[in-house]
């Protein structure tokens, strides 16, 4: 007998996450099915990118439950690994080993975690900065790269570990504004390929043209939830009117 097809990527349900006395996310539930592509957006402390620090383990919640591919996060084991190996993540600051080239920082995660060969491993790192349009920097140092460039490798290391469902958190927002493009582009190419995508970020533009599905947060919690032409053009809630009355004047 054929077995279900899961539709869904990830299912989060009724979700709380403290720091200490401060609640960072309240009764969250969020569902995003295979190949979508969700942009979170709201004010800074709204508990965005607590929420997806969650996913992949990197924040652990207190209550309710994350499913990713069908497995349950768990504070720890197998679960936690399994997910990882299918959960890619950008951050804002682009995390790269200083005294490694680009090529040596793309490989790390392939040759020591899914236990290719060093041949294998820089076949497939070309691949994927052919993708982000760097390849001819694979022998640089992140010191020598610009910032758009370097947040370019970040992606291409994502990439190389091949998940099924890459995370961004404000990706764009430690660059100066003439290399966000660059990289917004190469967000928009990796959007197309089908791959689940979760991104948190301010860029509108970026949001209109990729998004299948906006999420306003506020205080920790969903506010609004929509497809961005319904988000944009008539959002439900004062506070999501007034968010990006304020964001879309920049």
């Amino acid at each position: 007998m054929a077995q279900a097809v899961i539709n869904e990527d990830i299912q989060i349900k009724n979700v709380f996450k403290r720091f200490g006395d401060f609640e960072a996310l309240k009764d969250v539930s969020l569902s995003v099915k295979a190949g979508e592509r969700v942009v979170i957006c709201g004010p800074s402390g709204s508990g965005k990118s607590t929420l997806i620090r969650c996913i992949n383990g990197l924040e652990r919640h207190e209550s309710g439950s994350i499913i990713v591919d069908g497995i349950t996060l768990a504070e720890r084991g197998a679960s936690l690994q399994q997910i990882r190996s299918r959960v890619g993540m950008v951050f804002q600051q682009f995390n790269l080993f200083p005294h490694l080239t680009v090529l040596d920082n793309i490989t790390l995660g392939p040759i020591r975690s899914k236990k290719l060969s060093r041949v294998q491993a820089n076949k497939l790192a070309m691949t994927y900065l052919e993708r982000v349009k760097i390849p001819e920097q694979a022998q640089k140092y992140p010191r020598q790269l610009s910032g758009g460039q370097q947040q370019r490798v970040a992606i291409a290391r994502s990439l190389c570990m091949e998940p099924k469902i890459l995370l961004f958190d404000e990706p764009t927002s430690a660059l100066d504004p003439e290399m966000i493009s660059e990289v917004l582009d190469v967000m928009i190419g990796l959007a197309e390929t089908g791959i689940t995508m979760i991104c948190v970020t301010h860029e509108m533009g970026f949001a209109r043209r990729v998004a299948d599905k906006m999420v306003f947060m506020d205080e920790g919690k969903i506010v609004e939830m929509a497809p961005p032409s319904k988000f944009f053009d008539a959002p439900n809630t004062q506070r999501c009117k007034n968010f990006l009355k304020q964001i879309l004047q920049h």
